[in-house]
């Protein structure tokens, strides 16, 4: 009779833990499903993950910085200047480059006397680009003398590192078509956690 009664407990303790395992197993696979419905579309097409490599952005980004790019705003608003852009190499579209964007389409950009100079509609004489975010020292060369003319489509990108970084001076004019985002949050390391925000110029 013990003996019967221990059986039945036995079945009883198994049955249960054979049930709370199967919704245990339901709830895993119910919180797995949300989370990839939630996350796959936020990763593909709203923000994605990046990793600096090189040193083409110092002092305000170092190598291995994590940064959170926002793919998003740039399908209902346009590219600004002073954006911290991740886009496509144009000579190499594997490749991810991360640059400050410095000239709009349908502008003209002179690199002289170690400045940016913008052409465009309210300044068609050109207007010197006071850049606050560089180091004192810097100095940004040219590789030519030539204006570039930008397209209908076209960006001029460069690294805050002038010295030391490849950029639209070399490669020339990035297409709109090979931009992902701008960068919205450095997400590591820890004590560098910013969120940027529009750049703001003063023109001299």
């Amino acid at each position: 009779m013990i003996y019967l009664k221990y059986k039945i407990r036995i079945k009883t303790l198994v049955k249960f833990m054979f049930k709370n395992t199967l919704l245990f197993i339901f709830e895993l696979t119910k919180i797995i499903i949300i989370s990839l419905i939630i996350i796959i579309p936020i990763r593909y097409f709203l923000i994605q993950p990046f990793y600096v490599k090189g040193a083409s952005m110092e002092p305000n980004f170092h190598n291995n910085e994590y940064l959170i790019v926002d793919e998003i705003s740039y399908r209902f608003n346009k590219p600004r200047r002073g954006d911290i852009v991740v886009f496509r190499y144009p000579k190499n579209p594997q490749e991810y480059f991360i640059k400050r964007l410095i000239g709009l389409p349908g502008e003209t950009i002179e690199i002289k006397d170690e400045s940016v100079i913008i052409f465009n509609k309210d300044y068609p004489n050109g207007i010197k680009l006071k850049e606050t975010y560089l180091e004192p020292n810097i100095k940004t060369y040219g590789f030519n003398k030539e204006k570039v003319i930008l397209g209908e489509k076209e960006f001029f990108f460069l690294g805050d590192n002038r010295t030391a970084s490849k950029d639209s001076r070399t490669f020339g004019p990035v297409n709109k078509d090979l931009i992902i985002g701008k960068v919205l949050l450095r997400g590591w390391p820890f004590n560098k956690l910013k969120l940027f925000k529009i750049q703001e110029y003063n023109y001299q």
